[in-house]
C-alpha cells in the first residue's frame, strides 16, 4: 500500500460526516410538528405530525438549509430511510387481529376492494391519461388507496422513488384528505335524504374509513357526526392499514416482474442478470409490521409500555418526514405541474363515488 492509499484510509474515517447534525434537525423538526399538532385547531381540521414535519421540512429544506447540508446530509438521509422502516415496523402497535373482527368479513372485503379498486384505477389513469411517470402514479395510488402519508413513506423504498415524487404524492393526501374532512360529513346530511347508503352512524364510519386517506382525517370527518361512528371508522381504517404489508409485498413482485419484462423486450437481458434488473426486492419491514401487530394482538406486553412505544414511533415517523421535507426543493413540486392534483382528484372522486357503491353493495350482500 502506498502513501497516499495509506493516507486516505486513515483519514476517510474521520473526515466522513457524522449522523448527529442530520438526526438533531430532524428531531427538532419532528418535536416542533408534534407540538403544533396538539393545537386545537389543528387537530380539529386533521393535520398530524406526520403532515406539519413534512410542511415544515420543506420550509427548512427550501431557507438556507443548503448552507449546512455537508454537515446534515448523512442524518438526514439516515432518517428518511432507515427510521422510516424501523417508523413503519413499530406502526404495527397500533393495530391487533382482533380489529378484524369488530367490523366483521363485511368491513374487511370493502376495504379489500376500495383499495385494489382504487390502486388499479391509479395505475390506469397515471400513465395512461394524465401520463405521469410510473413511481409517480403509484405512490399517489398507494397514499389514496390505504393509509395517506405512511403508505406513501412505506412504498417509497419498494419503488426507489425520488423525494419530489413522494412530496407530491403526500401533498394530494393533504389536500384531499383534508378537504373529506368538511365534505363527508355533509354527504351524511345528504345520505339521511337519499339513504344511498344505510342512514347509520356504523355504515358511515365504515364508508370513512374505508376511503378517506389519512388515520387523523378519518377521525376529524367521523367525530364530526358521532362518536360511535369515529369509533366504527377508525377499525375500519385499522384493517385498512393492515392491508400495507401483503400490499408491499405484492408491488415489490409486480416492480420486479416489469422490470424483468422491460430488460427482457430491450434485449440486454445478459446485462439485466448481471445489474440485478428485475429482481425482487422484499420490503423485509413488512414482515416486521406483521410480526409486531400478531404480538400486539398477544396483548403480551403492558398498555402503558406500548403507549409509550407508539409515542416514540410518532417521533420516528416524523423524523422520517421531516427529513423527505428537507430533501425536497421547491423548484421540482412546480415541474411536476397541475397533472398530479387532478390525477388525484380523480382518484379521490371515485373513493367517494365508487367506494360508496361497494359499501352498499356488500352492505347489501352481507344483510
Amino acid at each position: 500500500m502506498n502513501t497516499s492509499t495509506l493516507a486516505s484510509a486513515v483519514t476517510t474515517p474521520k473526515t466522513r460526516p457524522p449522523l448527529l447534525a442530520g438526526l438533531a434537525l430532524s428531531g427538532l423538526i419532528a418535536a416542533a410538528a408534534i407540538a403544533a399538532a396538539r393545537i386545537g385547531w389543528l387537530q380539529a381540521h386533521g393535520f398530524s405530525a406526520l403532515t406539519l414535519a413534512i410542511v415544515i421540512g420543506m420550509l427548512v429544506g427550501n431557507l438556507g438549509y443548503r448552507h449546512i447540508a455537508p454537515a446534515c446530509a448523512p442524518g438526514v438521509n439516515f432518517s428518511k430511510q432507515n427510521l422510516l422502516r424501523l417508523g413503519i415496523i413499530l406502526y404495527g402497535f397500533r393495530l391487533t387481529f382482533q380489529d378484524i373482527g369488530h367490523v366483521g368479513l363485511s368491513g374487511v372485503l370493502i376495504d379489500a376492494l376500495v383499495l385494489c379498486s382504487t390502486f388499479g384505477m391509479a395505475l390506469l389513469l397515471g400513465t395512461r391519461v394524465f401520463k405521469l411517470d410510473r413511481n409517480t402514479a403509484m405512490l399517489i395510488g398507494a397514499g389514496s388507496s390505504i393509509c395517506g402519508a405512511a403508505a406513501v413513506m412505506a412504498t417509497e423504498p419498494v419503488l426507489r422513488a425520488h423525494p419530489a415524487q413522494v412530496t407530491v404524492a403526500v401533498a394530494t393526501v393533504v389536500v384531499f384528505g383534508s378537504l373529506a374532512i368538511f365534505l363527508y360529513p355533509l354527504l351524511y346530511q345528504l345520505n339521511l335524504h337519499w339513504q344511498f347508503l344505510a342512514a347509520s352512524p356504523l355504515a358511515y364510519g365504515i364508508f370513512t374509513g374505508s376511503t378517506v386517506h389519512e388515520v387523523a382525517q378519518v377521525v376529524a370527518a367521523a367525530r364530526a357526526v358521532s362518536p360511535d361512528a369515529a369509533n366504527t371508522a377508525v377499525i375500519a381504517k385499522m384493517v385498512r392499514v393492515m392491508m400495507l404489508a401483503p400490499f408491499l409485498m405484492l408491488l415489490s413482485a409486480y416492480v420486479a416482474k416489469n422490470a424483468a419484462k422491460k430488460s427482457a423486450g430491450a434485449g440486454n437481458s445478459r446485462s439485466a442478470k448481471s445489474s440485478g434488473a428485475g429482481r425482487l426486492a422484499i420490503p423485509w419491514f413488512a414482515f416486521g409490521f406483521v410480526a409486531v401487530v400478531a404480538l400486539n394482538s398477544l396483548a403480551a406486553l403492558p398498555s402503558a409500555l406500548v403507549a409509550h412505544v407508539n409515542d416514540a414511533d410518532n417521533v420516528l415517523l416524523a423524523m422520517a418526514m421531516a427529513a423527505l421535507g428537507i430533501s425536497t426543493h421547491f423548484s421540482s413540486i412546480r415541474t411536476a405541474g397541475i397533472k398530479p392534483l387532478l390525477f388525484a382528484a380523480c382518484l379521490f372522486g371515485w373513493l367517494i363515488v365508487g367506494g360508496a357503491a361497494i359499501n352498499n353493495l356488500v352492505l347489501r350482500l352481507f344483510a
